[in-house]
């Protein structure tokens, strides 16, 4: 059988008459094809629906039960956003408990504020350099006892920079009380192919709903995820409804051809391809342990990790991730995936080669020795160690709440927020609509503000922030 992609080429050659949306009418004359217009369809007959899958779309989604061993695997077409919002709401009803790591990212916040949920968080570990770690499960045990009446356990593993939880262990606790987890392990869709890892991630880890972006880390197009499920704590039919909520009606093919096209790369040159590509990430973590100033995460954490992510330590210099970051963009024509204060972010996967890996390394080398080891000292950063700010009303009735006033965050100290406050990438809410701003989270603000990392609200009306009269 024709894979997805192949069976689009084969219609539009054979020259059928669109009488029927997309509106370009695959017309490539007039249009051109710098664009995939040729193959871009909407569901006729004989392509299959996203929402009813039986035929060549069931076929993809089999495919990938298969290679990640689940109980059902979905296709996503709105990334790994669609597939948290649709996972939460098959499990709760409105109002009801869950228990949430903080460094969750927004999408998960929006379900809560959706869904009127009542967050019991709990904090990952800071390491001394100001990087989230590991959420541990002796939390999770403890707000379950505390919580009988938690509907859910929504986690994100790995983190942005590549921190991996003992999935495991919280899973166990939580079927102890017969509480299904959530893992938003958006950024880990290749972790079940790495050597060392595999058996850390979520669904190998025993988690009833996981969710993966495809195009993180594996050769997909933007916006192609998978939502996976596992056990009896989660029912088919929930999750096939909220999907139908979340997911469009009108899904691409051309990103669902893209899913298979990445899952037949799995199954055909994955076992080659990862096996290079960890040779190509030991060579680079081997090289980079003798650097002097800067320093990579990897060669130095202690908790469990994809070493995909190369986090580049700025803390011990006087240049701060987001100098590194333009220096590297800017000097070497590198362009990395995020920085924050004392780190920057560059993502890799199967598709880089040895070389791609060479240039980043003899870039840090170079920029490494030209720090001045004369003024070289720890930078003067605050680093301040946000703790977990009052909840006085839920997200919900802060954001209905129709009061209006805006004031500079210096000036802000004692009120409650009417929006989400935010840097992004990650995405992860430094405060959330109906908590209380302290004098710590003035302090990181302004910390963020000074070494140039951008702070968002929901209103982008930053310095200035919406707060409850």
């Amino acid at each position: 059988m024709s894979n997805l992609l192949e069976k689009l080429e084969k219609y539009y050659n054979e020259d059928y008459l669109p009488m029927h949306m997309p509106g370009h009418k695959r017309n490539i004359e007039m249009l051109g094809e710098k664009l995939p217009y040729k193959i871009d369809i909407t569901e006729i007959t004989g392509f299959d629906d996203l929402h009813h899958a039986e035929g060549i779309i069931k076929n993809i989604e089999d495919k990938a039960k298969k290679i990640y061993k689940s109980k059902r695997s979905y296709v996503l077409v709105n990334g790994s956003t669609c597939g948290i919002l649709a996972g939460i709401r098959a499990v709760v009803n409105f109002g009801d408990k869950v228990i949430v790591a903080r460094n969750c990212h927004k999408s998960v916040y929006n379900a809560i504020e959706l869904n009127n949920l009542n967050p019991i968080y709990v904090l990952p570990k800071i390491g001394e350099d100001g990087i989230d770690r590991n959420i541990d499960s002796k939390q999770i045990e403890e707000k379950l006892k505390e919580n009988k009446d938690v509907k859910l356990v929504i986690l994100t593993s790995p983190t942005y920079e590549g921190v991996i939880s003992d999935i495991k262990s919280i899973v166990n606790i939580a079927h102890k009380y017969n509480i299904p987890v959530l893992v938003d392990e958006a950024h880990g869709a290749h972790l079940k192919f790495m050597s060392g890892i595999s058996d850390k991630e979520a669904l190998n880890s025993g988690a009833d709903i996981v969710i993966q972006s495809l195009h993180k880390t594996l050769p997909s197009l933007t916006g192609t995820a998978l939502l996976h499920i596992q056990g009896d704590l989660v029912k088919e039919e929930s999750i096939e409804r909220e999907r139908s909520i979340f997911e469009t009606s009108s899904p691409s093919y051309i990103l669902m051809s893209s899913v298979e096209e990445c899952l037949d790369i799995i199954l055909n040159d994955g076992k080659s391809l990862f096996k290079e590509y960890e040779n190509n990430l030991k060579y680079f973590y081997n090289e980079t342990k003798n650097l002097e100033n800067l320093k990579i995460l990897g060669n130095e954490i202690k908790e469990y990790y994809d070493f995909g992510k190369i986090v580049i330590k700025t803390d011990k210099t006087n240049i701060t991730g987001k100098e590194l970051f333009n220096i590297l963009r800017d000097k070497y024509k590198i362009e990395l995936e995020m920085s924050s204060i004392n780190y920057a972010l560059a993502m890799t996967s199967i598709c880089d080669s040895k070389e791609n890996f060479k240039r980043l390394l003899d870039a840090l080398i170079d920029i490494d020795n030209k720090l001045d080891k004369q003024e070289l000292k720890e930078q003067e950063k605050i680093n301040i160690k946000l703790q977990l700010p009052k909840k006085e009303i839920s997200i919900l009735e802060a954001i209905k709440n129709e009061s209006l006033e805006f004031k500079n965050y210096k000036e802000t100290e004692g009120r409650i927020s009417k929006e989400y406050i935010w840097v992004y990438p990650p995405g992860i809410p430094l405060i959330t609509p109906g908590e209380v701003i302290n004098k710590e989270l003035i302090k990181k603000i302004a910390e963020y503000e000074k070494a140039g990392i951008e702070v968002r609200t929901t209103s982008d009306k930053f310095p200035k922030i919406n707060i409850i009269k």
